[in-house]
């Protein structure tokens, strides 16, 4: 009998999943649902960088997705062997006791501290600064050494020390928190005690802190420095985690009747959409596989036997197994990537939406029209004019930290900033401009590698931007003077967690071995352009300057 695997994939917009032939890795059906809440800007404040998301937006699109591939597909529910599960991160909900997000309980529905505080929340920087601040003083172990040294306010800590001291009714009520992919893999499992739970090693050692070498979380010593409320919740979290080819519970009843399954699925540990990614597109030693967003993530693999106990300077974490067991995982990235671009066509859109489209000279119907076409044909036509804009010609300098600097060094109090502008500028300038700068941050990300000793021998891109942009790829192996090879998956993360899952459930040995049956094929190749390497190279060193004087002047 044939048998097949389920990934399913939560970004920052949507979420998909995938229904996998086991055998052929044949993708028989995926379905995607946007966030109603979040499309509608519900509990975000992007002035002061608070981004929340309900989690009834992500349970209804689990239901949602899953059912829809299993009816699609037309296979034997019995034939379904295991669902993984990954998420965006470091995104911490609050919960009681029986594991229930305190928004979906009476008094705390539409309070946005008692949400998702989802991964580009950066609300908590103080809180950030005073853990750094702590690693580094307190006399004892620096926690944060495996964690690039520089503890991020993206992560679990420092985002529920900004909660409990802003809102003292969710810190009354929060009984613990739990990670979104650990949560969502809660909600199927059959295991409903959130002690014994599973929880996901990449999580716990990317963004908590954990790590082997002071058996699990920070102790309580120094987590009462911080907060005696941490040092609590510390108890009440958990001791320690797995990888995401092991087995969370079963699929409990009433999501199975939900699913249209049976209890005879597994479900495995959760994890990370991008180290599911980097699965999915099949990633071994000294690749660099780029997940390209709304954000990046950068992520290789390493034995333990070449890197040691070396911390790797500036990244978001090395963790042992938490892309493939047995193997050190390596993560890095910025904190923006397709969100520059996006943010641009928001400036450019407001004479759209607050003149053009409420205009009285045209129907409503050419309204809708209109907004469709513009939809459609506004990065591209960037993009297309971009390209034809010679190197030789004045070109803005750009920084792309528009939402802050996660690696190398995180410091998300860093702004953007752009300089030689001029009345010849105009859109595409800039739009090229800030095209230039996410590759250079890009480039940023691979000195640093290669400085800490980690050798890197190809660069492999996945996700929309990969797929969908050839400007900004080309624009991208310009610049780090090296070939870029795209995966054809349009949901590697989400292929990446049905490997995991075939995994679990016993149909292969291994990762390695399942990626290489079921991981996405290649489907394009971009090389250097020679003559184009040297001008990227004097951009970069004006990118560069750039760096070091808005850094000196945040610093003032």
């Amino acid at each position: 009998m044939k048998t097949y695997v389920i990934g399913v994939d939560y970004g920052s917009d949507s979420c998909r999943a995938v229904l996998i032939d086991a055998t052929s890795g044949e993708e028989l059906a995926s379905e995607v649902h946007w966030y109603q809440r979040w499309k509608k800007n519900m509990y975000c404040v992007p002035s002061k960088n608070q981004f929340r998301q309900h989690p009834l937006d992500h349970i209804e699109g689990l239901e949602h997705t899953i059912k829809t591939v299993v009816k699609e597909s037309n296979v034997d529910p019995k034939a379904v062997k295991g669902i993984c599960i990954d998420t965006t991160g470091s995104s911490p909900i609050p919960v009681n006791e029986e594991g229930t997000p305190l928004s979906l309980l009476p008094g705390f529905e539409e309070n946005p501290n008692a949400m998702m505080i989802l991964w580009k929340d950066h609300t908590s920087i103080q809180e950030a600064n005073e853990i750094n601040e702590l690693a580094e003083t307190w006399g004892g172990e620096n926690f944060t050494k495996y964690e690039g040294g520089i503890y991020s306010s993206e992560w679990f800590w420092a985002k529920i020390l900004h909660i409990i001291r802003e809102d003292e009714a969710v810190k009354e009520a929060a009984y613990s928190w739990i990670e979104h992919c650990d949560y969502m893999t809660f909600i199927l499992s059959d295991v409903k005690d959130l002690k014994s739970f599973k929880r996901s090693r990449c999580a716990a050692g990317h963004k908590a802190m954990w790590h082997e070498d002071w058996n699990g979380l920070p102790p309580e010593t120094f987590l009462e420095k911080l907060d005696p409320y941490l040092a609590s919740l510390r108890d009440r979290l958990y001791e320690d985690t797995y990888t995401s080819d092991e087995i969370a519970g079963n699929l409990n009843a009433e999501w199975a009747e939900k699913l249209g399954l049976t209890t005879e699925t597994v479900i495995t540990v959760g994890t990370f959409d991008a180290h599911a990614g980097a699965v999915g597109a099949k990633v071994d030693h000294h690749a660099l596989v780029r997940v390209m967003g709304t954000s990046t993530c950068d992520i290789m693999v390493a034995d333990p036997e070449v890197i040691g106990h070396h911390a790797v300077r500036g990244i978001s974490g090395q963790v042992n197994g938490s892309v493939i067991p047995g193997l050190i995982g390596l993560e890095a990235g910025q904190s923006a990537f397709g969100d520059v671009l996006a943010w641009f066509k928001d400036v450019l859109s407001w004479p759209i939406e607050n003149l053009v489209l409420n205009s009285s000279t045209i129907s409503d119907e050419q309204k809708e029209a209109l907004k469709a076409e513009i939809q459609d044909n506004f990065i591209k036509t960037l993009a297309d004019q971009a390209a034809q804009i010679p190197l030789s010609e004045s070109i803005p300098v750009a920084l792309d930290w528009v939402n802050g600097r996660r690696t190398p060094d995180a410091n998300q109090e860093l702004k953007s900033a752009m300089t030689q502008l001029s009345l010849g500028t105009k859109a595409p300038h800039i739009f090229k401009a800030l095209v230039n700068a996410i590759c250079f941050g890009s480039k940023k990300i691979v000195e640093r590698f290669e400085e800490e000793g980690v050798k890197i021998e190809s660069v492999i891109g996945i996700g929309g931007v990969a797929r969908k942009s050839a400007f900004i790829m080309q624009t991208l192996a310009n610049v780090l003077n090296r070939p870029i090879k795209v995966a054809a998956s349009d949901q590697a993360p989400a292929l990446g967690a049905a490997i995991y899952a075939a995994v679990a459930s016993g149909i292969y040995p291994n990762v390695i071995e399942a990626s290489k049956h079921l991981g996405s094929p290649l489907e394009a190749e971009y090389f250097p352009q020679p003559e184009a390497i040297e001008a990227y190279d004097v951009l970069m060193h004006k990118y560069s300057d750039l760096c070091e004087f808005v850094e000196e002047q945040t610093k003032k």
